[in-house]
Parts: C-alpha cells; structure tokens; sequence
C-alpha cells in the first residue's frame, strides 16, 4: 500500500470562446434567454462575417453545414447575397430572432473544397472556405481499416424493438436513418409509440432541469455515420412541429447535449459494434439524462469495447455532433459521460480534440489506454507461474512487487487486460482469452495465427491502430511497449519484503515480451518510431492538449483495489495518474474535482447537477479571460474533493493513500502499480525510460561482491532514472491531428497547440 505520498473564427463551435460568445447565442437567443449578444471581436463594424455553427468549417461532413451570418447593424437580412461556389444560396438564410444576423442550413456542398460568400451594398463582404468530407467517412483518422465488419443486423434499436437491418450488410455499412418515438411507462420502461395513431395512455410526465413539465416522449434517431452506428434521443412529441435548427425554442429539451461513451476495449477491432445507447458496458441508462431534459447521442465507434482507437472515436463523435446540430440546433455545451472505457475516450478525446467536450464525467477512469502496467503484470504472472522462477516464492511477495492489493490483481492486469497486446489465438500458460481476442463476427478465417495465417488480421492496440503507429518491415503495428532498465520490485527490497536473492532472479529473469505477444529472455525495447507516435499524438496522454481547459469530475464509483476474488484494472491509483500528470502540464489540477466512494442514486443526481452548474457557468463567462481561467473559475463554490460513503459526502483533498491516511482513505485505501514500486512517480507517464549507471546509495541492502557483479550484468545498460523523461518522450505534437496512414500525421493548420 502506498505512503502518503487563445482562437480564431475558423474553430467555430468547437473552441469554448465561440460557445460563450456565438453558440449561446444561437440557441440560447431563439429560446428568448439572451437578446442583443453582439457578434465575436473578428466582425468589424461595417463588415459581414460568416461563421459555421456545426462543425469547424475544414472538418465538414454529409453536405450540408448550419451557418450564421452576423450583420453590421446597417445592413438589412434581405440586401445579403449568400453565394456557394458562386450559386446563390440566399433563401436558406433566415434573421435569427433577437441578434442581427441569418442562420439557416446551406446544402448541396460537393466533396473537397468549398467556397461560401456573403456580400451586400455598403459592407465589407466575406468569404469563408469550408472542406466537406462523406458522411462515411474518413474525416481525419486516416485510410479506413480493412477488413471491417458491420453489425447492423445485430443492432436492436430500442429495447423489445427491431433490429437495424434484418440481414447483414457489407462496409461502408450505410443504411437510411430512421426515427422512432417511445414513451416512458409507469412501470420504468420505454414503449413503442406510433407516431401516427392514438397517443397511448399511460404516458408519464417527467420535469426537465430548466423546469419544464412535458409528457416524456423520446425522439430516437438511429441511423449510421463514418461506418459507425449512431443514436441521438430528445424529449419531442410527434404531435409537435419539427422546427428547423436555431429557429426556436423546442418542448422538452433544456439545450444541453451529453454523449455517452461506452466501456471495454479488447474486442474493439475490425467491427462497427452493435451496441450503444440502451446496451453499451459503461454507459449511463439515457432515462438519467432524459427524464431531465437533456439530450443524449452516443454511437458505437464510441464504445471502447467496439473501437479501441481514440482517434476514429473522437472523429466520429465530432461527424454524429455535427449531424445533432444540424437537426436540433447549437447546444449550450456537450458534455462527456462515461465508465471505464468510456472513461478512456473522455480523456483522451477532451486532451487530442479540445472543443468537442466542454466539460467530462470520467468514471472508474484511466488517463488513456496504454495499460502499461498490463506488460509488467503479464511477465510477473509468467515468471511466477509458469516455472520462470530459479528461487521460491510466496504470493503475497510477487503481490508486492506489483504494487496491487493481492494477485487476482497481477492475474487481472496480465492476463485479460494485456490481451491487447497479443495477437497470438492462444497463449500457453496464460488463462483463456488473454490473447488473439476478437467478436465472434470477424471470421476465423481472416484471423492472424503465426503458423496458419501469418498474414491474417491482428487483435492488438498497434495493428488496429496502424494509422498512428505504423507498421515494420513484417507489416506488424510497431510496438510503443518498453520494461529495459526497470528495477522491479526495489520498494520491496529496501522495505525487507523480499530478499536479495529473489530481487537478482526476478529481474535477471522477467524477460520481456516481442511484437508478436512472445515472452522473450531480454526486455521488451520500444519501437523509437511508434514511441514518439504515442506521445507525439496523446496515445500516451501527457495532457498537454485540451484536457488543462476541460471542466472534468473525475467519479471513482466503482471501488475495486480490494476485489481479492477476481482483480480489477480499476484501481484508484488510476485517477490520480491523471490528475498527476494535469499538474505538471498546467501548473495544478484545479479544473479537475475527484469524487471517491459508493455513489447513491442521490449523488449521482448531484454529479449531473454539479456539472451542469461548472458547464452553464462556463458558457456565461464571455470575459477575455483565458479558457483555463474561465473553467477553473466556473466551477461551483461547493463543488469540492471528497467521498461518497453511501449515505453521505465527507469534503476533503482526496489523495492515493491508505487506511489512517485520510477519513476517505480509510473508506477505501488505495494500492499502487508495478512500475511505481520500481521507483516510477504516480504520473506513470514514463513508458521507455532515461538509464543511468547503477548507483549502490538506491539500495537499503549490502550487495556480496559476487551480488553485485550479478546486478550490474543484469542491468549492463543502465537502470531507469525516473527523475528525467524518456529518451523518445516527445511533447504532444499538437491538437485536431489528421492521419494519412503508416504512422504519418500532420498539425493542424486552423487551430494549432
């Protein structure tokens, strides 16, 4: 157990800037709640200036795009002249009510390149290029992955309801949206309800956050985009109008969108997935978020357990976005939701796409998906249990060198969760399903096996995310994975938990682990090329990009350190690696709160509502402040660190520790890793570490002579020095990356870090 230890008018929607000075205005304006918000500093007095309000206007999908045009206050709607690639466009424009400007949707944009004008007599005309891309995608993720498998036809739309396709169907895996509207029973179910016949009795009535009080009747649109199965759900009733997007206010809905992000990883490869909002592990039931007004999207590309590739996520999530605006309007803010996985995509979306969340509800989190700690696992199971060990051992020894609680948590960690890492269909000596993890639906045909099919498609973080890392001269994903120079097991040596002996055997022994998933005599050395990838792109989130501007209330509702009977990967210490590595980024955390312990259906109520205050809040701050300054001061005044103990909240600085250390760490006591007991720091942001030579003042033992000659040919290359970066540990290249394939990628040239 551990010690106590700035924005331009091409970002559009997407910087938070433009959501307190633009967007706001555009729903918020239509909804009566703010008249007379004048336009952003770039419009000049006597000058029209376009802007697009669904998307950034170089990240354009599905041929449309919702646009505003603010006028200077002597020019009048109707002498505006809106040209698309020089075709007049005017009547789609119509005066937003409340503010001196036309918003409307422009349709009929080709592929590529676009050009949109605005001109009229006596004003300074603009011109605004816009990129759109198809509704299949790729925006940015780069070439699409092959082989890859739709899942439509095992896509239930509703619970009791169709499936999406009654056959399956091939890739692109495209298939016309449809919308359906279902009641809420008085028994806690959703109904189906025909939109043209006698409305039902038994319909409850459900009162929104803004207070509203309306029969709850859900719109659920279901529908695909970039492969990926998308579902958006509002409180509508087909007995009231559809409005165009901005032109109104809309019965039911409080004009905040949250998008449910779904949990796993391993299979999350080569398929569309067939789960999302009523079925994804790790998503919140969307009656939590409807009953109250809010707007749910969610899309299965953004369930981890469908696609472990953040990059595709956050592309996808941003195209099913642009899609909801252009069909319900500007939302007050967007804001993420999500365990485990969903936690992940949080994360890591927020920190390499700033703009697409405003705030986030990580839940049983981690700072990215690396799992690095899964290779250390994996290789102590191996060395422990499979004959590696030249003296004995105990369990609770080998547990102590991991760091964890007990060994179901080294089993865990090494087995099930570095499966990712192996593409092996079966991995002698491990438990099954710790290698070689696909759905059932990617044949068995097309899968890798070394002998059979050494061509065959690969179940690991690196082949399906080739795009990033590019492949070696085998055409495997190059491998980011490094353990050289790690002392496993110190703090157990100096603390008198393990001996001399069996400290020299572990790590002459450990080994490592190849590109293939094979346990191998040396260690497992990184790919120079695939290392820089993972920091450079925010694979390995250093949090450098948007994640110090995002409002986050980081929940560790799912306590598991001390599940002696199976283990868990979600471990406390995982919540604070994120906020470690905030601090060092940005200069502290104080954009981040961490709630700990068993949340009732209360305070889960109160997790909403407290984000919801920070994220209202923050779409009201219009200063000239900084975005960080403008989050961090946003934040409710009694919205603070502290536990949940089932009944009621104990406020205090959460920190890891254990019982004794703190009110809430008595509660629930925290456990380390594996590399943090080699001397890591709890950041846990050094994957391939800086070696030094072996310097005897790190060890509270006298080594024999014939000890030390043995630990200095164990360590010829040095040990790793924890007190600098990585030799390959790059800054984060940049934000809104976009990939061309084979681990190529490129800044972005409209909003760079």
């Amino acid at each position: 157990m551990m010690p106590e230890p700035q924005a331009d008018r091409s970002q559009t929607l997407f910087s938070r800037r433009y959501l307190a000075a633009l967007a706001v205005v555009a729903l918020m304006g239509a909804m009566g709640l703010l008249v007379g918000v004048p336009a952003t500093g770039a419009t000049e007095a006597r000058a029209l200036h376009i802007s697009t309000l669904s998307n950034r206007p170089d990240k354009l999908s599905g041929d449309n795009v919702l646009v505003a045009i603010d006028l200077p206050q002597s020019v009048a709607p109707s002498d505006v002249v809106v040209k698309l690639n020089g075709s007049v466009v005017s009547a789609a424009l119509v005066p937003q009510s409340g503010s001196n400007r036309l918003v409307g949707m422009v349709s009929g944009l080709r592929s590529g390149r676009n050009v949109l004008t605005a001109s009229a007599r006596g004003a300074a005309n603009d011109r605004l290029e816009l990129t759109n891309h198809a509704a299949t995608g790729p925006v940015f993720s780069g070439p699409q992955q092959t082989p890859f498998y739709c899942q439509t036809h095992q896509f239930r739309v509703y619970p009791g309801g169709p499936f999406l396709t009654d056959a399956k169907i091939e890739a692109p895996c495209h298939v016309p949206t449809r919308v359906d509207f279902l009641y809420r029973t008085a028994a806690g179910g959703f109904a189906a309800l025909d939109p043209g016949g006698p409305m039902p009795t038994g319909i409850i009535e459900t009162t929104t956050s803004t207070g509203e009080r309306v029969p709850y009747i859900v719109r659920l649109e279901t529908g695909t985009i970039n492969r990926s199965i998308y579902q958006t759900a509002v409180l509508n009733s087909p007995r009231e109008p559809w409005p165009a997007p901005g032109a109104g206010p809309r019965a039911g809905w409080n004009g905040r969108l949250v998008h449910n992000f779904g949990g796993g990883c391993q299979p999350g490869w080569y398929v569309q997935g067939a789960s999302a909002l009523f079925s994804s592990a790790g998503s919140e039931d969307p009656d939590f978020f409807l009953s109250k007004g809010y707007a749910v999207s969610t899309a299965s590309l953004t369930v981890l357990g469908n696609n472990c590739n953040f990059v595709l996520a956050a592309e996808t999530m941003m195209m099913v976005k642009e899609h909801f605006i252009e069909t319900l309007g500007v939302p007050l803010y967007t804001m993420g939701w999500g365990c485990s996985g969903g936690a992940v995509l949080q994360n890591m979306v927020a920190n390499a796409y700033p703009g697409l969340l405003d705030g986030i509800v990580p839940q049983c989190s981690f700072a990215d998906i690396s799992n690095v700690h899964g290779l250390d696992s994996r290789l102590l199971y191996n060395y422990y249990k499979n004959g590696g060990a030249g003296v004995p051992w105990a369990e609770d020894q080998i547990v102590k060198v991991s760091g964890f609680h007990d060994f179901a948590h080294v089993r865990d960690h090494g087995a099930g969760r570095a499966s990712r890492y192996d593409p092996h269909p079966s991995r002698p000596g491990l438990p099954p399903n710790s290698s070689g993890v696909f759905f059932d639906i990617v044949p068995a045909n097309v899968r890798y096996d070394p002998v059979s099919n050494p061509q065959g498609v690969r179940a690991t973080l690196w082949d399906s995310m080739a795009n990033l890392f590019g492949r070696d001269a085998r055409g495997y994903g190059r491998s980011p994975l490094d353990n050289a120079g790690i002392q496993y097991g110190l703090a157990a040596l100096n603390s008198g938990q393990i001996s001399k002996a069996q400290f020299l055997d572990l790590n002459e022994k450990i080994g490592g682990m190849s590109v293939d998933g094979d346990f191998t005599r040396s260690r497992t050395v990184a790919d120079p090329k695939a290392i820089k990838a993972a920091y450079e792109t925010g694979f390995f989130n250093t949090t450098q990009g948007g994640l110090g501007t995002t409002a986050i209330l980081d929940i560790d509702n799912m306590y598991t350190d001390q599940d002696s009977a199976n283990g868990d990967p979600h471990a406390k210490f995982q919540h604070f690696a994120t906020r470690e590595r905030i601090s060092a980024a940005h200069g502290n955390a104080d954009n981040m709160v961490m709630w700990n312990g068993v949340l009732t259906p209360y305070a889960r109520e109160q997790t909403l509502m407290q984000m919801d205050a920070w994220l209202t809040n923050l779409a009201a701050d219009k200063t000239a402040a900084t975005l960080r300054q403008k989050v961090i001061r946003s934040k409710p005044a009694g919205l603070r660190d502290g536990c949940w103990d089932g009944r009621a909240f104990t406020a205090e600085p959460q920190f890891l520790g254990g019982a004794g250390s703190s009110t809430c760490n008595s509660l629930y006591p925290g456990w380390t890793f594996p590399r943090f007991v080699a001397g890591s720091r709890l950041a846990h942001d050094v994957v391939q570490c800086q070696r030094r030579p072996i310097d005897l003042k790190d060890y509270k033992v006298a080594f024999s002579a014939a000890e030390l000659t043995r630990l200095r040919n164990i360590y010829s290359g040095g040990v790793c020095d924890y007190a600098r970066p990585g030799p390959n540990q790059a800054p984060l290249l940049g934000t809104w990356l976009t990939y061309t394939g084979g681990g190529k990628y490129s800044k972005d040239r409209l909003r760079p870090l």
